[in-house]
């Protein structure tokens, strides 16, 4: 109470008497409260369990050259109220439940245009979201927003972390690493989500529903002062501009998402970047279907009774075998398949997606793959499949592939995020499932268009090849940070496992700096409903311990549980398909030896394989016993170490 009296006498200057209006979750522990500060600012402030998370904070929109957030009077409110579930075709759970408590504030400005503002507040079980809507008017008709300094204040020092993104026009490739919030800087741009422990509570600011807006960012207060504001992804032809509005329409943000839970790690399980965005728009999901795929581009491709040989056919047909053998229902070909490809990144003259190279005969390698009940995922540059999109799309449908692994985009403005969605909008016209790559980190668009099924925005294995940057930290942190809001792409299965003392950079059959149960454990702890199995086939074949496990793994869940954890140090989930559990353990670098409760097998108990660290990296041990109720699993973790198993009832 003493740090929310002086939150509120040092940030908002309330006028005595202010009306207060407040949204409370359906099981009473978060609360979200709005009034009108001293300069008539909408300013809202966040608790949970009666402990103060976010202090009084500003709602402002910049339309045109004037602040749409100052001098406004509250003209009416109404409440609402919902307890919904709705199907997740690929995700942390079977299916997500939009229960909460709604509270709608309409505001008109006091003089001057008396331009209207609403602010939709939401209190759910785990996390709180708000959004601002500019109803449609005369005063705001050809409007554009050029900024958003809507504010998230933090009222003591709290234990923080973050990504630095330091830029817009980026692939959100890097750490999340400890933040010194008194030393947050407004020329600070953090990506999302922003991580944060109270000491009493947990929380990570995000956002949901991007549609037609631009991406959002977060920032130091230009006032200096503890927490962040809002910056907006700017439009590429005029930095002052974020968001083109359409005449007619209201101009409605994205929800200002405060995820909530008593521990961090907690919010694993949380569907609640799901729950706030809209519906999905593909009635019959019945073929979009997650699982495990092969993959040519990690490992070099090096196959060693094919040397020197990259994206040609009979690469293609290595890989399709290994699937096939292995139960992968997918062969994923990276770049260097279609006519004019070469240089990465690079956008050629003379591509086209259609065609193939004389080296990989598309069409023999889908008959092969099809002879062998595999399916394609094809990858391409954004700007190619931009300029060919309906044709090369209607083209994968005739030939039966599966998906498309898009690259490169590296922007979230306001054109970019409206591009994901046409592509995604054609793509399921076409029966083809979409993994992007370069991509902003997730806005919930999954459940929106349920064919998207993983993306990048994500540090992740690939960085093996070049960086020393990929650690078990690293791994770690990912679990607590950017793996809370929606699947990555991090690319698993490197299976050449060394100590960080004896791991080499190098660009064909890669190394990693963690033990082989790390690895295993990332198939659990990192939610990707299209999972690479990323090393060469003859890696497997040459120390195949564990690759058993990998098999097994589904890629899509029913339930998820936060069994341990401490953030940047371990964690522990499970993950439940059918009747079966799967547990995934990530250690940091200091060998630690903890208890697990295993309360989430019921009664019953369970037979369990447990594969846990052994006296090399390489080389787990794989222990098979029955587990009975009350008991707790204790697990030996290793430095830069894990654990993973499969609890069969």
């Amino acid at each position: 109470m003493r740090a929310f009296l002086a939150a509120l006498a040092l940030l908002v200057a309330a006028p005595a008497g202010a009306q207060v209006l407040t949204a409370v979750s359906p099981d009473g522990s978060n609360r979200i409260s709005l009034q009108l500060n001293g300069s008539g600012t909408p300013v809202y402030a966040v608790s949970r369990g009666g402990g103060l998370v976010l202090a009084p904070s500003p709602i402002l929109l910049d339309l045109d050259a004037d602040t749409l957030g100052y001098g406004l009077a509250i003209t009416g409110s109404e409440t609402a109220s919902a307890d919904a579930r709705y199907p997740i075709v690929a995700g942390n759970a079977a299916e997500g439940r939009d229960h909460y408590n709604q509270l709608t504030v309409h505001f008109q400005e006091k003089g001057g245009a008396k331009r209207r503002m609403d602010v939709v507040l939401r209190a759910y079980d785990d996390g709180v979201a708000f959004r601002t809507v500019v109803p449609v008017q005369p005063q705001t008709a050809a409007a554009i927003v050029r900024y958003e300094r809507t504010g998230f204040y933090f009222p003591p020092t709290y234990k923080c972390w973050g990504f630095n993104v330091g830029k817009f026009g980026s692939s959100h490739e890097g750490e999340f690493d400890p933040v010194d919030v008194p030393r947050l800087r407004d020329h600070n741009l953090f990506s999302l989500p922003f991580a944060c422990e109270t000491g009493k509570a947990a929380f990570a600011l995000t956002e949901a529903d991007l549609l037609d807006f631009a991406g959002m960012y977060l920032t130091g207060r230009g006032d200096g002062g503890p927490g962040l504001q809002v910056k907006l992804s700017p439009s590429l032809d005029d930095y002052r501009i974020a968001v083109h509005t359409r005449i007619g329409s209201p101009i409605v943000t994205p929800w200002r998402v405060v995820m909530l839970a008593d521990q961090l790690g907690k919010l694993n399980e949380s569907t609640l970047v799901l729950d706030l965005s809209s519906p999905s728009r593909i009635e019959d999901t019945g073929w979009i279907r997650p699982g495990l795929t092969s993959w040519d581009w990690w490992s070099g491709p090096v196959i060693a009774a094919l040397p020197g040989q990259r994206s040609t056919t009979a690469v293609a047909k290595a890989l399709i075998d290994f699937a096939a053998d292995n139960g992968l229902p997918y062969t994923m070909i990276d770049e260097g398949w279609y006519a004019g490809a070469g240089g990465g990144g690079v956008r050629r003259p003379g591509v086209d997606i259609t065609k193939w190279t004389d080296a990989l005969n598309l069409r023999e390698v889908v008959d092969y793959a099809r002879s062998k009940k595999i399916r394609l995922w094809l990858w391409m540059h954004w700007q190619a499949l931009d300029e060919q999109q309906e044709d090369a799309l209607a083209e994968y449908e005739k030939l039966g592939i599966a998906g498309i692994k898009v690259d490169f985009m590296d922007r979230d403005d306001q054109w970019m995020v409206n591009w994901y969605a046409r592509t995604l909008a054609a793509a399921a016209r076409h029966h083809i499932m979409v993994d992007f790559h370069g991509a902003y980190p997730p806005r919930g668009l999954a459940r929106t268009w349920p064919n998207f099924m993983t993306q990048e925005g994500v540090m992740g294995a690939e960085y093996n090849k070049w960086s020393r940057r990929v650690t078990s930290r690293h791994n770690v942190m990912l679990a607590f940070t950017r793996g809370l809001i929606g699947p990555m792409d991090y690319t698993p299965g490197g299976f050449r496992n060394v100590t960080p003392e004896a791991f080499r950079i190098r660009g064909d059959l890669p190394f990693v700096q963690t033990t082989r149960t790390h690895g295993l454990a990332l198939y659990i702890a990192f939610l990707s409903p299209v999972a690479a199995v990323s090393d060469s086939p003859d890696t497997y074949a040459a120390s195949p311990a564990g690759f058993d496990f990998i098999k097994a793994v589904p890629t899509s869940w029913d339930e998820t549980r936060y069994l341990a954890g401490e953030t940047g140090e371990y964690i522990v989930l499970a993950r439940r398909k059918g009747a079966r559990w799967f547990l995934g353990a990530l250690n940091s670098e200091t060998a630690r030896k903890i208890a697990v409760p295993l309360d989430f097998l019921g009664r019953r108990g369970a037979t369990m394989r447990l594969w846990a660290d052994g006296d090399k990296p390489d080389a787990p041990v794989l222990t098979e016993r029955r587990v009975v109720e009350g008991e707790a699993l204790t697990l030996d973790l290793a430095a830069h170490g894990g654990a993973a198993a499969i609890f069969e009832k």
